[in-house]
């Protein structure tokens, strides 16, 4: 299916991964990230921790990447500049930062966001769902975000870590975008009018994000996309495309390699996932479909240029601006 064309786009382009999910425990074997490397990927963000998470959970796990990544040099790169994606592109190795899902792992210290940024820790969204102390989240949005995430988003911007607003509620959203004074992201966000699921998020929502700068990741969740075809998540890029511009465009696949222990969290946590939702939240779009996707946005007539931008360079464009 891959006409020349597009595997030419996909090898020269940046590919850039928001956000991915791997076994959250201080033994992870992060092998599997050689399928996004031999999937022409670039870069990749990886979850360490969410608001449900212990603190001392989410540091074992950053110390269990950080040294997976240092212990594989041919590979792997820490990605804690521009420079190190950009030198991982040209050496044909997979570079790799670091994102948080909650500012609970906070503990409520604006003392810790500097701590994360200089380990690897690159985004971080406010609320997971649920409403925290920073912030209102999807599932539930009772309130917007607390003066103690507006200090949070100030001290985010002064350090360089890039503000996610994926996974909060809308009123939190739409306060976010105005007190950042940096590009904000939705790193795994879908658009409502296609898909009309909790998590995912309206036009007003997707539209005041590109007023930011920042950029909107298409998320490979079945559940949010209405499946898990090639063509479903290019239907949701043209949609986002359409309403804001390609510029404003971009993937995170929110991809879970290890199958059972998503299981196991679930059912852990059956108020944040309901059981019955469990075969929708086990299907995915997986890494080795992007260059599909480029094939397909190649073949409704994009440009290089577009299709680059959405593959990784709006997401290259937001770290040059916000990282430091």
């Amino acid at each position: 299916m891959n006409s020349t064309l597009s595997q030419k786009i996909h090898s020269q382009s940046l590919v850039w991964d928001a956000h991915a999910c791997f076994p959250l425990n201080p033994n992870s074997d992060l092998s599997e990230l050689k399928r996004y490397r031999d999937s022409g990927v670039n870069f990749v963000s990886l979850n360490i921790g969410m608001d449900m998470d212990p603190f001392e959970n989410v540091i074992q796990v950053l110390a269990c990447f950080r040294k997976y990544i240092a212990a594989h040099p041919d590979d792997l790169v820490l990605a804690l500049a521009v420079d190190d994606v950009i030198g991982a592109k040209t050496s044909g190795k997979l570079a790799v930062a670091f994102d948080l899902e909650g500012s609970d792992p906070l503990r409520g210290d604006l003392n810790l966001i500097s701590f994360y940024y200089d380990l690897g820790v690159r985004q971080m969204l406010l609320a997971y769902n649920k409403d925290n102390r920073a912030s209102g989240g999807c599932m539930e949005g009772h309130i917007g975000l607390t003066d103690f995430g507006k200090q949070v988003i100030r001290e985010m911007n002064r350090v360089g870590m890039v503000v996610d607003v994926t996974h909060m509620g809308y009123r939190a959203t739409m306060e976010a975008f105005d007190v950042s004074e940096q590009p904000v992201i939705f790193s795994h966000s879908n658009p409502k009018a296609l898909r009309n699921n909790a998590r995912n998020i309206t036009d007003e929502q997707i539209k005041a994000c590109a007023k930011t700068g920042g950029v909107i990741a298409i998320n490979g969740i079945g559940d949010f996309l209405g499946g898990t075809t090639s063509e479903i998540m290019v239907q949701h890029i043209e949609y986002v495309m359409d309403l804001v511009g390609p510029e404003h465009i971009g993937i995170g696949l929110d991809y879970v390699v290890d199958k059972q222990e998503l299981i196991d969290y679930i059912e852990g946590h059956p108020d944040v996932f309901p059981p019955d939702k469990m075969n929708d939240y086990l299907a995915f779009v997986e890494p080795e479909q992007l260059m599909e996707i480029t094939d397909l946005l190649c073949k409704n007539g994009h440009s290089e240029q577009v299709i680059s931008g959405i593959l990784g360079e709006n997401f290259l464009r937001v770290a040059k601006q916000v990282w430091k």
